[in-house]
């Protein structure tokens, strides 16, 4: 279903609109990768889609022994970059849930990012990976001149990232998460980090989104009046910004960047731009993610009301 038509209930897989990608998904849960391979071949050098779909990919795969066979049979960049995925979600996994064995995996899935590095040294999407893994070691390396609170932590994972690729989602993304709280962060060090990658970027650029995600993290439904917190001008004047100059940019994307989009509607509707919001709502279409929708309840029931509240169809009760 494209993006900016709804029918009538919410679709939650993250490879929304990319058909290649949803066919590759039902290839991998049937246990072939002929699909897998086609679809990560041919973004080579598209390395925001090579990151989605491997992502989701990996997502699909990481509790089947695919990969492993994958890349035993036919061993190349792609399944390389799979493994790679895989063996990166199995290690946070088990650092999540205070698993034994969570360094031998970190191991695995360092071991495997260096190798998928070497199939193709161009690809940041390796270098990704290891920014993901860097909360199971937190390295504490010191922080570039820039910022206020100069917070230690993996800048020579992200220089490395950043050389293939400067403006990569990803890896600012997984930079930033390492200063969430719940991974050993600080709010000082998050807002820095926010801060710092968000006014680097360009002005179209979706990563002028940072702090609205370091927002939504921040949220404490515990507060006084925390829900209040995105009228605040400074938060409004964000999102208006996003709505502006990144929302343009989405038609050009081979798929919908419906995360994005996720945290740019959320943030224009707790704002109280409500024209705006119903904008980029209607541009998702059915396509939802639960972040940051959920940071606030269950996510299906945040989503329906915030469209039913600017006017937009919802799912059938």
């Amino acid at each position: 279903m494209p993006a900016g038509s709804f029918g009538g209930q919410y679709v939650w897989h993250p490879a929304a609109d990319d058909r290649r990608l949803a066919r590759a998904c039902i290839d991998v849960k049937a246990g072939r990768y002929l699909g897998a391979e086609r679809a990560l071949r041919e973004t080579r050098g598209d390395f925001g889609t090579r990151a989605h779909r491997s992502l989701v990919l990996a997502s699909e795969a990481a509790d089947s022994d695919l990969a492993e066979r994958w890349l035993a049979e036919a061993p190349g960049p792609e399944s390389a970059l799979l493994w790679a995925r895989v063996a990166m979600l199995r290690a946070l996994r088990a650092e999540d849930s205070g698993a034994r064995h969570t360094g031998t995996l970190l191991g695995i899935a360092e071991t495997a990012c260096e190798r998928a590095a070497l199939f193709d040294p161009r690809d940041p999407t390796p270098w990704t990976v290891r920014l993901a893994l860097a909360r199971i070691r937190r390295p504490r390396d010191p922080a570039p001149p820039g910022l206020l609170t100069a917070p230690p932590g993996p800048w020579p994972l992200l220089a490395r990232a950043l050389r293939l690729d400067p403006w990569n989602r990803e890896a600012h993304h997984r930079f930033l998460a390492f200063y969430f709280a719940r991974y050993g962060g600080t709010a000082s060090a998050r807002w820095d980090v926010a801060s710092f990658l968000s006014h680097r970027a360009p002005v179209g650029s979706v990563l002028r989104l940072l702090p609205l995600v370091a927002l939504a993290e921040e949220y404490d439904p515990s507060s006084l009046l925390a829900h209040r917190t995105w009228r605040q001008p400074q938060w409004v004047a964000t999102a208006l910004r996003g709505y502006r100059n990144w929302l343009p940019e989405v038609p050009r994307y081979r798929f919908t960047p419906v995360l994005d989009l996720s945290y740019l509607a959320h943030a224009l509707y707790m704002g109280r731009q409500k024209p705006e919001a119903r904008e980029v709502l209607t541009a998702m279409g059915p396509y939802a993610a639960r972040m940051p929708w959920s940071a606030f309840g269950d996510p299906g029931d945040q989503l329906t009301r915030a469209r039913r509240t600017l006017g937009l169809p919802v799912p059938a009760a």
